[in-house]
């Protein structure tokens, strides 16, 4: 056994000389490709700091110019057209809020529940289900134009007939983001290592009982982040309001189902910068401020709703 012992050890450092000289070699890239990598690296971090600086430059310029409208004036009166120092966005924060709520509502059970089917029943072989998937994904990249005319013809008119109410705008505004929401969410439940299903099959649950105690809380985190993207493009969107009866001035709280109109900020927004009063423009910065506290807030509570589950997972 001691004669032996040597020649392990000189066997045992071949091996491992071997092994990191073909390592070595593998890992060994030709000096062109290794320059080219380090351009296309910097290129990206310098689209990156043109996107960022861009960004900051616009959203300090909005703070800047409208500083001087900053206050409670702001939040607790609604428009004038007659005395911009005293005019406010409360009719259109409400309507936002409103708006946002009626999203969330709609796309969050039917987002969830479509991509449940499309990713754990659905037979891709069968040609409705991938009609239903070419659909989603081409939906996602639709024009919002195309959602406001859709959202005048079959919901404000056509068959619901529901009229220019907020209900109609937080549909038409769902439409809008739900394919977002679909494509997210599957992406979440996709995520879910397949061992989680195996073993919970394993030990007698049914598939449902799987779904609805393994994956989903597994994906909650994922989803919850498909919904906060969705509700940064819903809160931003003018042009489907105006088709679907956003008014651009309105004094008055609104209600979901009331039919005397309603507004949004970015509707607001839109009539105070086309003014050609100074005051109005300065209202209008103020109001983009506005409207990003607003979206800020909400997406704060998404990320601490996401990350709780994700502790608890």
């Amino acid at each position: 056994m001691a004669s032996g012992t040597p020649g392990t050890e000189r066997n045992r450092l071949a091996t491992a000389g071997a092994r990191a000289a073909t390592v070595t070699s593998l890992e060994r890239q030709p000096r062109g490709d290794i320059w080219m990598g380090n351009i296309f690296f910097a290129i990206l971090l310098f689209a990156l700091t043109i996107a960022l600086v861009g960004l900051a430059a616009i959203i300090l310029q909005a703070a800047i110019n409208g500083a001087p409208a900053f206050g409670w004036n702001l939040i607790t009166n609604g428009p004038s057209t007659l005395n911009p120092e005293e005019a406010g966005f409360r009719p259109a924060i409400i309507g936002t809020i409103y708006l946002i709520l009626g999203v969330i509502v709609l796309v969050v059970p039917l987002g969830i529940g479509a991509a449940v089917y499309l990713e754990e029943y659905a037979d891709g072989t069968r040609w409705w289900n991938r009609t239903v998937e070419l659909n989603v994904q081409n939906l996602a990249g639709v024009p919002s134009i195309i959602y406001g005319i859709l959202g005048l013809a079959f919901i404000v008119r056509g068959p619901l007939d529901l009229g220019f109410i907020l209900v109609a705008g937080s549909l038409t505004l769902a439409l809008l983001v739900l394919p977002t929401v679909i494509l997210a969410s599957r992406e979440a439940i996709r995520a879910v290592p397949p061992s989680i299903r195996e073993g919970s099959l394993a030990l007698g649950a049914t598939e449902w009982q799987t779904i609805r105690r393994q994956v989903l809380p597994a994906s909650i985190p994922g989803i919850v982040t498909g919904v906060i993207l969705a509700i940064s493009r819903a809160i931003g969107e003018t042009a489907p309001l105006l088709l679907v009866g956003a008014a651009t001035f309105v004094t008055f709280n609104p209600t979901f189902t009331g039919d005397n109109g309603y507004s949004a900020l970015p509707v607001l927004i839109f009539n105070y910068a086309t003014r050609p009063q100074d005051e109005f423009r300065v209202l209008a910065s103020a109001g983009v401020i506005l409207m990003l506290i607003v979206l800020l807030l909400m997406n704060s509570f998404a990320v601490w709703l996401r990350n709780r589950y994700e502790q608890q997972w």
